[in-house]
């Protein structure tokens, strides 16, 4: 299967957040990646369901949304209203978090879980078989822009070998610092997904840029 590119809305421009959405509609790019903050799981306040209700009407993508808040339990079913297609969870916030991946899935969505960068893989091997997506973050979730953390390789390796143990059929996302640098052997690592804010918006072409991580 191709890896799929989910442009982040983090790093587009806030101010026309319709212009950012509709660029990604127009693009190469199956996925949009919503990263939801708090200001109390992570450093940083970004956005919520009413921000993803109203951009919602101006794409048909598909929208990933990285629930990195305390007790996402309480706010399934506002994402759900909202349109989200795919739910992710960090492992770290979730106390229970088997009742929140079936939560999540009860609702109509896809489960996801994030890990982050400290925390080890085998931490998901009683839940790899319940979810759909793992989101390794590749820099300390709060804010983009940072630098890629070279020992997620090692993590994306780990993570395959526990799904094929399994016999599980989750997709590995990648979540920080990707770009054209580093886009192709996150890929050949095993890589399904690749989140790239900076390296998409950031640029004077961002649609081109999309093609050519989708190209990697």
């Amino acid at each position: 299967m191709p890896h799929i590119i989910a442009p982040s809305l983090l790093s587009a421009d806030f101010a026309n957040l319709q212009a950012a959405v509709e660029l990604v509609d127009h693009s190469a790019a199956p996925w949009l990646h919503l990263d939801v903050m708090d200001g109390v799981f992570v450093p940083n306040i970004s956005f919520g369901p009413p921000v993803i209700k109203a951009i919602r009407k101006h794409t048909k993508k598909v929208f990933d949304v990285h629930l990195m808040i305390v007790e996402p339990q309480k706010y399934i079913e506002d994402f759900r209203a909202a349109g989200t297609d795919r739910l992710t969870v960090h492992i770290e916030a979730c106390t229970h978090l088997h009742r929140t991946v079936q939560a999540i899935k009860k609702a109509g969505m896809r489960a996801g879980v994030a890990l982050n960068p400290h925390t080890p893989v085998g931490t998901l091997e009683d839940i790899i078989g319940d979810i759909d997506l793992v989101c390794l973050m590749s820099v300390n979730p709060g804010f983009g822009g940072q630098s890629f953390i070279p020992n997620t390789y090692r993590k994306i390796m780990a993570l395959r070998e526990l799904i094929s143990t399994r016999g599980a059929h989750c997709l590995i996302e990648i979540d920080g610092g990707v770009g054209p640098d580093n886009a192709a052997e996150l890929v050949g690592h095993g890589a399904d997904v690749l989140v790239a804010g900076n390296s998409v918006f950031n640029t004077a072409d961002p649609v081109a840029a999309i093609a050519g991580l989708n190209a990697a």
